[in-house]
């Protein structure tokens, strides 16, 4: 399996809080909400679709998937929702029990190691692994070279700092670009692939 870890992210890599201004205020952050005026449905609606329509399952962190456990099984008979929630979901927490995996489908990987549960479920054959938000997680998987493609958002708006998916210990991790779409809001979709 591979993992694919998709986002939206402001030109200089802030992905914290795309979706709305309480989504995620850590660190005093005050932009929330700031990718939706950039959203085009057509071109980005088709990204995430897409990205979801590989995904054998996906991985959440704690917030992400408690922000989605509490939306999405409203949404059922909406396609996309039907597909979020009928996939395997895997999920990285250490202040979540099983008892809390309520969201059908919802699995909880082992609170010590859920990077190295992501690592076994990586060695399995199947399809994609995907990572949708769950910035923290996307940057520990990333630290421990497990992500293999990155399909990214890229928006034009500069937010001046906020939690990205990209680790900062200074190791170099060369990517392949292998394909780019711009949208009608000037945002472009840009995916890459790790260099092995």
């Amino acid at each position: 399996m591979r993992v694919l870890v998709t986002q939206f992210m402001s030109l200089d890599g802030v992905t914290q809080a795309p979706g709305g201004p309480e989504e995620d205020t850590d660190g005093g952050f005050a932009h929330g909400g700031w990718s939706m005026p950039y959203f085009d449905p057509e071109t980005m609606g088709a990204a995430w679709a897409g990205a979801l329509d590989e995904a054998e399952a996906m991985l959440f962190g704690r917030k992400t998937w408690q922000v989605s456990a509490s939306a999405w099984p409203q949404q059922a008979g909406d396609p996309f929702a039907d597909r979020i929630n009928g996939i395997t979901k895997y999920v990285a927490s250490r202040a979540l029990t099983d008892a809390d995996m309520t969201w059908s489908g919802s699995v909880l990987l082992p609170a010590g190691d859920a990077v190295g549960a992501v690592r076994e479920l990586r060695d399995r054959n199947g399809g994609a692994l995907l990572v949708q938000g769950s910035a923290s997680l996307a940057a520990a998987l990333a630290e421990a070279d497990l992500v293999d493609e990155y399909r990214l958002m890229i928006e034009p708006i500069l937010l001046g700092g906020g939690k990205g998916v990209f680790p900062t210990t200074g190791i170099a991790r060369p990517l392949e670009l292998t394909g780019v779409t711009q949208a009608t809001t000037g945002t472009l979709i840009a995916s890459y692939r790790r260099v092995r």
